[in-house]
């Protein structure tokens, strides 16, 4: 149900330099209606007025007196929690952070940005602000409508007592609706704050993940103490950094962009035995049943041994006591003239199995049943989005005390698999180190990410010259140094992107060749693309780097 409310302006209050006047003309040049307080009593009166949401710098807050305000905030009604964007400074000491907290406590609804504050974090922050408010009046308008529904059915039954059994067969049907109508709501309330929560850490996790995954590939490369001691560092740093994000998430909603091929499921699922042998305990055995002629599929071949993989992991820790494991894949031959070939790929297990009421809600993100530390319950969410997105659906069978079968129905392709299928883990990596491939000049501002990909670019044969932003990057070049080909992350403090950066070498040099990367893949990807610029997603492996840089420089 739509809201029919006029479009509520933002509320700005930065009474102090330029902040008003900067944000509100990013704001209207993003089509954004704005409205600037000059101080508390008018920004209180904007709130009774009506606002989508508020952008306030503390200092305007800051030994003044806020009860007015709170007072406001206190009152507003139950469908009602307005956001409050507050701009933030680095101060930390102890009365600032006291008075902060408090100031957030009784504001209730407050998203923090530290400055410096990029134009597409304040724009996009705004923008999330006014969808949660839209929401909010889309409930108040609900509510309105449940409201007046109720009243008219009450009148309904009243005028109709002498139909008592059908009024109140109509009335049961009624409720019914209404609480699938409020359990809809309810989870799509969640979703969104699942997706707004962790589009905040995404970056961080992405470099995390490129930290402790390429280290681990490169540790088999290097025979140098000291380099080998430094990836060891910078994986257990970034370990240490993941554990932290971890805490703080309380929700989880992020797409993987998917590169789908034609696959033989036999030969690359079951080319992942050394890998599952490797995951699992000694005391589990996997065996696989391959129906003979299977059908080929079309899904990402990567994704779909980590999802199988994430499977058997799962049955491994039903099983405490061990087990076995059978992947099984087999036909699906469509059953009606609407519906499709398919096959089915399954993971079972002899474990524990699953009551009714976990199987209900194993898709849940962060569900799990296994203790603190053991599980993010992410993976079956995970599963879940994949299969979905690959057109496919998702079946589970489980019974308390005769095991779990998780099965992938995935829609049948008419093409033919090529021969050289490659699987997740390359168990034959080529150890020479190559010759001088060129100069790299590389932009990233984190140094544990900085380190190891120097470290991975060292391996290809390029020699890496690194620098921290963007204008440090067109500083170098302009200084005439011998440059092949500029690697960039897109996100970056210093007011300039990755996607600027690109441009604007372009300007001032053609012939040389940009390669980006950045875990908001999905985000970036269409900037990227209008100007023309090749994206690697993080996080990578070697021979993913070493080919999208073959692939710019041939370019």
């Amino acid at each position: 149900m739509q809201s029919e409310d006029p479009i509520e302006p933002i509320i700005i209050l930065a009474p102090i330099g330029r902040d008003a006047a900067a944000s509100a003309g990013l704001l209207r040049q993003s089509g954004i209606d704005v409205q600037v307080c000059s101080d508390l009593r008018d920004l209180v009166q904007a709130l009774e007025a009506g606002a989508a949401a508020s952008f306030i710098a503390e200092e305007a807050l800051f030994a003044k007196d806020v009860q007015a305000l709170f007072e406001w905030v206190a009152q507003q009604p139950p469908w009602s929690d307005h956001p409050f964007i507050l701009l933030t400074s680095r101060q930390e000491q102890t009365g600032i952070e006291f008075w902060r907290q408090k100031l957030i406590h009784s504001l209730r609804n407050v998203s923090l940005l530290e400055r410096p504050v990029d134009a597409l974090t304040l724009v996009t922050t705004i923008q999330a602000a006014m969808r949660a408010r839209a929401r909010q009046l889309e409930l108040r308008a609900l509510l309105v409508e449940r409201e007046r529904a109720s009243q008219e059915l009450e009148r309904q039954v009243a005028a109709r007592t002498q139909e008592l059994e059908a009024a109140n067969a109509s009335l049961r049907k009624q409720m019914t609706e209404r609480a699938l109508i409020e359990e809809k709501l309810r989870q799509a309330q969640k979703i969104e704050a699942i997706g707004q929560l962790t589009g905040g850490v995404a970056h961080d996790f992405n470099n995390l993940l490129m930290v402790i995954s390429g280290g681990l590939q490169m540790l088999d490369r290097q025979v140098d103490p000291a380099k080998r001691q430094r990836l060891m560092d910078g994986m257990r740093q970034a370990t240490e950094r993941g554990a932290g994000l971890t805490r703080q998430l309380l929700a989880f909603s992020r797409r993987q962009e998917l590169k789908p091929q034609t696959v033989d499921l036999e030969r690359q699922i079951g080319g992942m035995r050394e890998l599952l042998d490797r995951s699992l305990r000694g005391d589990v055995e996997v065996t696989f049943d391959f129906t003979a002629g299977l059908w080929p599929v079309e899904v990402d071949a990567s994704e779909l041994e980590l999802v199988v993989l994430n499977l058997a992991v799962n049955a491994r820790d039903a099983m405490p006591g061990g087990g076995t494991i059978v992947i099984r894949a087999e036909n699906l031959p469509a059953t009606t003239g609407e519906a499709k070939d398919s096959v089915s790929l399954s993971v079972s297990d002899n474990g524990s199995g699953m009551p009714p009421d976990v199987r209900a809600r194993v898709f849940e993100p962060f569900f799990t049943t296994k203790d603190i530390g053991k599980g993010s319950g992410l993976g079956l969410a995970q599963v879940h989005g994949f299969i979905q997105q690959s057109g496919g659906k998702i079946e589970i069978d489980s019974e308390v005390g005769r095991g779990t079968t998780v099965a992938l129905l995935i829609p049948r392709s008419r093409k033919s698999p090529p021969p050289d299928q490659h699987h997740l883990v390359d168990l034959h990596v080529e150890r020479r180190r190559p010759a001088s491939a060129g100069s790299v000049l590389l932009v990233e501002d984190d140094d544990e990410v900085a380190t190891l990909v120097a470290e991975m670019l060292d391996e290809l044969g390029f020699q890496v010259t690194r620098v921290a932003t963007a204008a440090a990057a067109l500083g170098a070049l302009a200084n005439g140094r011998s440059v092949d080909v500029v690697f960039s992350d897109i996100m970056m403090p210093g007011g300039m992107n990755g996607v600027a950066l690109a441009k604007e070498i372009r300007a001032r040099r053609a012939d040389l060749p940009v390669l980006l990367t950045s875990g908001y893949s999905e985000a970036a990807k269409k900037a990227a693309d209008a100007a023309g610029i090749k994206i690697l997603p993080k996080p990578y492996q070697l021979s993913q780097l070493s080919e999208a840089l073959q692939d710019v420089l041939r370019a």
